[in-house]
């Protein structure tokens, strides 16, 4: 069951890092690349804990819906989704968000068990995994960019 955890210092308050990452439309900006877009569910808006949201995406050229509900919500501190339909046998994604002197450190814990028993741990090790990896971690940076332009303040 691979575990990814990604961290970035953002230039911006806990407030707004928070809301960013729960934003769906933040959230179809900054998974571009996958065409990312809420088709069910909660699909424009900041989610809350109890919602879900339907997302349709290409990932390896194959169109692709997976359903996550919000399980838990700290506000501004984390919030916690979990994969009610889609394409992985289970996954958890845990976002974390850590005020700072002179801004928010966020941390990106995603826990994920693919299906088909040994093929996908072969797949994961092959090639899954830094998928994944990769697409926490652009996503996150372009939060990054929204947030610090957004804010467009600095810290002293």
């Amino acid at each position: 069951m691979p575990v990814i955890e990604h961290k970035l210092f953002i230039i911006a308050p806990i407030e707004v890092c928070f809301d960013l990452a729960r934003d769906v439309n933040v959230h179809t900006q900054t998974t571009y690349k996958t065409k990312e877009r809420a088709v069910g569910g909660v699909t424009k808006g900041l989610l809350e804990e109890g919602e879900s949201v339907t997302w349709e995406a290409v990932h390896f050229g194959i169109k692709q819906r997976l359903t996550s509900k919000v399980i838990f919500m700290e506000k501004p501190h984390s919030f916690v989704d979990v994969m009610v339909k889609g394409a992985f046998k289970s996954f958890i994604h845990i976002h974390q968000f850590i005020e700072e002197e002179k801004g928010t450190t966020m941390i990106d814990h995603f826990q994920y068990t693919s299906r088909f028993g040994p093929l996908g741990v072969l797949i994961d090790k092959l090639f899954l995994e830094e998928y994944m990896k990769r697409f926490i971690a652009i996503r996150a940076i372009e939060l990054k960019k929204i947030a610090e332009i957004r804010t467009n303040q600095t810290f002293d």
